[in-house]
């Protein structure tokens, strides 16, 4: 990859998972120390507190002002001010994720690498999954026998690595053994979800709304 733009966006984002018919909906909308204002399944607001589940099911397991951890339908589900999410309590059809563009323009998303948690940015122009050394190493990966490199940033060249990543993962769509490049200037706290994840997945753009669906 010869050349990486990098993004700074703002606005909330909506992230819809879904895998089948039958769905438990939640969407935030207070986010407070202990606590969140939640709406399930269209249903009114309503306040859960840490520790606490609902009728449905949904139990908030922690919230801070920023994000709320919920477990959902047996998962474990972060969700920030402004999210909605739908997730599936059956398998039968292919796994799916739903974004719609933050004011900015930008498809954004939570989801992890190796199992670290991450927030992604959608890049179609990327070759591969894009991020920081400082990420790479609060993951573990060990880069002293990755395939260097470099590439031209914003900032001018910078020194990249190759790397393998055993599992990325966004909302329910999970892949193995995917490509990435770490890159030693990359600023900020995201990653770019490059095309060695986003060529496996069927993506269908409509307006404001960016569908990805796992391929078989």
């Amino acid at each position: 990859m010869k050349k990486m733009r990098y993004f700074i966006a703002a606005g909330c984002v909506w992230l819809i998972a879904l895998s089948t018919a039958q769905a438990t909906d939640v969407e935030v909308s207070g986010l407070f120390s202990g606590k969140a204002l939640v709406t399930i399944n269209g249903g009114r607001p309503r306040m859960l507190s840490a520790g606490q589940a609902s009728p449905e099911g949904v139990k908030l397991l922690s919230a801070n002002s920023n994000a709320a951890i919920f477990e959902i339908d047996g998962k474990k589900q972060t969700l920030n001010m402004g999210q909605s999410i739908s997730t599936a309590s059956a398998s039968g059809t292919k796994p799916t994720v739903k974004l719609v563009a933050s004011n900015g323009g930008h498809f954004l998303t939570t989801g992890s690498i190796n199992g670290y948690p991450i927030h992604f940015m959608v890049d179609t122009g990327a070759t591969t999954i894009a991020f920081s050394t400082a990420q790479a190493q609060a993951m573990g990966l060990d880069l002293r026998h990755a395939q260097r490199g470099g590439v031209t940033t914003a900032s001018g060249f910078a020194n990249s690595y190759r790397v393998m990543l055993n599992n990325v993962k966004v909302g329910d769509i999970s892949l193995n053994m995917v490509e990435a490049v770490v890159i030693d200037s990359m600023p900020g706290d995201m990653a770019l979800l490059g095309n060695s994840f986003l060529s496996r997945l069927e993506m269908k753009r409509e307006g404001t709304v960016l569908t990805l669906t796992k391929n078989y």
